[in-house]
């Protein structure tokens, strides 16, 4: 048998290499894989259905280029030297998902993942043989750079007001367009308009411009021909400009410990004309960073020709000229300096002069651009930006925060972690504060709390030990043979120390060019022989097969969650068009079949089945309900919409103990969720009144504890957010709501708290309640009365002013005192009074439940209909069964109308009001 060939003769071994046709064909399928793949799979946080299912086919189509590749190269596959290691260490990745589902939050979400590290895998195997080949490696190199380079040309498509020819290029292909424009390829946050191109994520879009941004000035130092200096060149303005319009701090911050990082690989010749060519490119950029900001402003709320081309004016114009100097300056300058310089490189330790010059000349730019008013050079919203970089901003608190939280979930799932997507299904039960956030924004943390410290050990030693092996080959080398490498080390560096900051990889773009990194780095890498002697065929068929075995494994769930998607897709479709219940069911019973724990076409059926059991009353329909919430909360406990419709099943049965049993089992996973908490103290409090009148005291004091000890956790919560530094906004709204205030109140009164119970109210109904508050009698029936009187006072008048908010916080308002009142004259036998029942029934109707309110309203009327009280009574009531569909009540209609026929234009008034 043959040695295998190492170094320097490696190289030229693979270079003369034939290639065949199908392997070309496998080339040529991979490269048309990574121009679907970056318009088809985003984000993936594991919840949203509309970005399923290009996961799955992704999977599958990766899959099937690896089985292409078994076919083309089993017979040469060897383990003879460290590189084919890699391929075999690579399966412990995905291997540690998958044990991760053992104990994973989500299954759902972590069985999304598993499709992507699979994927990942795939292209990591493929792509590791076929670079091993130079002509391959080149044909791959600038197939991803011409990727990169149209990603960069499509987000400049649409800044300067181009976003319907931008959506036609990628429009046939990509389900991301609609209406002819891809959606937030140019996105709006408080900052203002942000460029994000294909990723709808400023952040990940920095930290891929970053990449190729270096990607672009290496290729250019490299280049030996005109056109490839003079297109490396061009693109260096547009990259750039790009990256200033995303408007991301942590690009901004990160590109210079990037660029330090790799001028450390770099002899000292190539570290001048980096600087170089950066300089200017950097120059030419902020000059035109104003207008093209601003153009690009202006074209987004109208398009005018004039402003459009006089963008490209200024962006095509720059780049013409740097790329101009950029070919001068390889052409003379980049001569002069290897003969000038040729004696210092050969000096130890002669590179690192310029990387430790470049330290101190980032910090002085950093210092003038946010310590001083230089940065007015730059457009308004950048200078904002930039100065507000420090360690107090906002960003950085909250980061500083995710990551302590992310460590109490570490904590908890230590050794094998909990499964993909962990963080976005436990975050809120360790959160610190009410923040959204289902990312980590950090991948290295997000990673290590879905695998635990063993899959976190075995990925950073095989990520560690090929960045070990490629920079030890680099640092040895005698001339520039890993010239190939070194661009996909480039790659995978960038993304991996922007991933500290952010959720990049949470893009299976931006995953699968990380793994093409590694695999290029590993083509190129110090590879030396086994010690041992593996290269046994029944070793390498062994891992052949057991491969071939996983693949197709993978390839069978693949098709059914496509063919589940397509169902639930079908269905969430449905849902807008058809009344058909057993049309909507139909692809909600065939995703479920294969994915009982779908979380959301499990929610669609249970809530379409309450909404037939109400019309029907039909019991079948609500044990469906039960057991399909039942059966996906196996797998998914902390979904909290599941949750939520599993109490809505108990209170449709009439269990509103178990109701408030899910409540109060699963307060914790959610601490900071009000509206959680505002429904557990109603709960209790209602249940404590109704043991209470029960004489029921053991059960009373249960739910009043419940109830009371809730309340102290918002308080609690209250106080901890007063500690928090001004600078970290709190997120999500909590605090003492209304109703909160109204239910626990009550509970203190019950329990003989009474000045607890008036300072309840004070703390949470606020200075709108104030004179009802301060009323001297507390409880009664009349101060009820006036409670729920000025509740629907105040939800009409924030009606009129369109706030929608305040509206429901009356109106909840309301409701919970005509629940309280209501239960306390039932007790005492007492009637409603009309006054009660007029407001009560006017906020039921507001907030849509037309039947509680005909039926509240019908309570309070008399047979005096000289009365303008009860003719108001009588018109809202007709109202409410006009609007819910009800037969008229004839009776009281012709009473009414022989009254007052004016009554009838006002009745229809009520009816046209749109309350919701």
């Amino acid at each position: 048998m043959s040695k295998p060939v190492y170094g320097k003769n490696a190289v030229q071994s693979r270079n003369v290499e034939k290639i065949s046709s199908p392997v070309w064909a496998l080339v040529v399928a991979l490269i048309v894989f990574l121009v679907w793949t970056p318009f088809q799979v985003g984000l993936f946080n594991g919840q949203q259905i509309d970005y399923e299912k290009p996961i799955y086919v992704s999977s599958l189509l990766s899959g099937l280029l690896l089985l292409v590749w078994i076919g083309l190269y089993y017979k040469k596959f060897k383990l003879e030297e460290q590189r084919d290691v890699l391929a075999v260490a690579s399966l412990l990745l995905p291997i540690t998902y998958a044990l991760s589902l053992f104990g994973a939050a989500s299954h759902y979400m972590a069985m999304n993942i598993l499709f992507i590290q699979s994927m990942y895998i795939a292209v990591f195997i493929i792509a590791l043989y076929l670079l091993k080949q130079k002509q391959l490696n080149v044909v791959i190199q600038n197939a991803v750079l011409a990727i990169a380079y149209f990603i960069v040309g499509f987000g400049l498509l649409n800044w300067l007001g181009a976003w319907k020819f931008a959506g036609g290029l990628v429009g046939w292909f990509s389900d991301t367009v609609s209406g002819g424009k891809y959606l937030d390829a140019v996105m709006t946050d408080s900052n203002g308009l942000r460029l994000t191109s294909i990723f709808q994520y400023a952040n990940t879009y920095a930290a891929f411009l970053m990449a190729f941004l270096f990607v672009a000035v290496f290729a250019l130092v490299r280049s030996k021909k005109w056109y490839g200096t003079l297109t490396h060149g061009f693109m260096l303005v547009p990259i750039i400009v790009s990256l200033l319009l995303t408007l991301s701090r942590g690009g901004l911050v990160m590109l210079p410990v990037v660029f330090v990082l790799l001028l450390l690989s770099l002899k000292p010749v190539k570290q001048i004309l980096w600087i170089i060519h950066l300089g200017i490119a950097g120059l030419a950029s902020l000059a035109i960073a104003s207008p093209v900001t601003n153009l690009g402003t202006e074209l987004s709320t109208a398009f005018t020709s004039s402003a459009a081309f006089k963008g490209w004016a200024y962006l095509l114009g720059a780049s013409a000229i740097v790329a101009a100097c950029g070919w001068v300056i390889q052409r003379f300058v980049a001569p002069w300096l290897q003969n000038k310089l040729e004696g210092w490189e050969s000096r130890k330790l002669a590179g690192l002069w310029l990387p430790l010059l470049s330290v101190v000349l980032v910090a002085v730019v950093a210092f003038l651009l946010i310590g001083t008013s230089a940065r007015s050079i730059l457009p308004a919203n950048m200078e904002t930006r930039l100065e507000n970089i420090n360690f107090k901003q906002h960003s950085v608190l909250e980061r500083i925060t995710f990551y302590k939280d992310a460590m109490k979930v570490v904590k908890d799932y230590p050794i094998i972690g909990a499964g993909g997507g962990g963080w976005a299904s436990l975050y809120e039960h360790y959160q610190d504060y009410p923040y959204t956030s289902r990312q980590a924004h950090n991948f290295f943390l997000q990673y290590l709390i879905e695998v635990g410290i063993v899959g976190f050990v075995v990925f950073m030693g095989f990520i560690g030990y090929i960045f070990y092996k490629y920079i030890r080959g680099y640092l040895k080398r005698d001339k520039d043979e890993f010239d190939n490498g070194f661009i996909f080390y480039i790659i995978a560096l960038s993304v991996l120390v922007h991933s500290i900051l952010d959720f990049n990889l949470s893009y299976a773009f931006m995953g699968i060019l990380v793994f093409i990194g590694l695999a290029g780095m590993g083509a190129a890498m110090d590879s030396k022989p086994l010690r041992r002697n593996w290269n046994k065929p029944g070793i390498r068929y062994s891992y052949l097969a057991v491969l071939a075995i996983g693949i197709i494994f993978m390839f069978f769930l693949s098709v059914s969650a496509v063919g589940s998607s397509n169902s639930v897709m079908k269905a969430k479709r449905l849902i807008g068009v058809s009344q058909s219940y057993e049309e909507l069911k139909a692809p909600l019973m065939a995703t479920l079949k294969g994915r009982p724990y779908h979380p959301e076409a499990a929610a669609y059926l249970a809530s379409m089945d309450h909404q037939v059991f109400n019309q029907t009353k039909d019991e079948q329909y609500l044990n469906e309900a039960f057991s399909v919430l039942k059966r996906a909360l196996k797998d998914e406990p902390n979904n909290k919409i599941l949750l939520t419709l599993l109490a809505s099943s108990y209170d449709l049965k009439g269990q509103n103990d178990l109701a408030f049993a899910v409540y109060r089992d699963n307060a914790d996973k959610f601490n900071w969720d009000i509206e959680w908490y505002e429904s557990l103290i109603s709960r209790s409090q209602a249940l404590a009144r109704a043991a209470n009148a029960e004489k029921d005291e053991a059960k009373k004091q249960e739910y009043l504890t419940t109830g009371l000890d809730a309340y102290k956790h918002v308080t609690d919560g209250v106080e901890h957010l007063k500690t928090l530094p001004p600078e970290q906004l709190q997120g999500r709204p909590f605090s003492v709501t209304p109703t909160i205030a109204l239910n626990a109140g009550k509970m203190q009164q019950m329990a003989g708290q009474n000045e607890e119970a008036a300072a309840t109210l004070k703390l949470g109904l606020g200075d709108a309640y104030a004179d009802v508050v301060n009323s001297g009698t507390l409880w009664d029936t009349n101060w009820y009365s006036s409670l729920i009187a000025r509740s629907y006072d105040l939800a009409q008048q924030a009606f009129t002013q369109q706030d929608a908010n305040s509206k429901t916080t009356y109106l909840n308002v309301g409701l919970s005192a005509y629940n309280q009142v209501q239960a306390d004259l039932q007790v005492q036998s007492l009637a409603i009074p009309p006054a009660i029942a007029l407001n009560a029934g006017r906020i039921q109707l507001m907030s849509g439940q037309m039947q509680a309110a005909s039926e509240t309203l019908k309570l309070g009327l008399s047979e005096d209909y000289k009365d303008a009280t009860n003719r108001e009574m009588a018109r809202w009531y007709l109202a409410a069964l006009k609007k819910a569909g009800a037969a008229q009540d004839q009776a009281v209609y012709d009473k009414l109308i022989a009254a007052d026929p004016a009554e009838a234009a006002q009745i229809d008034s009520i009816v046209n009001t749109q309350y919701q």
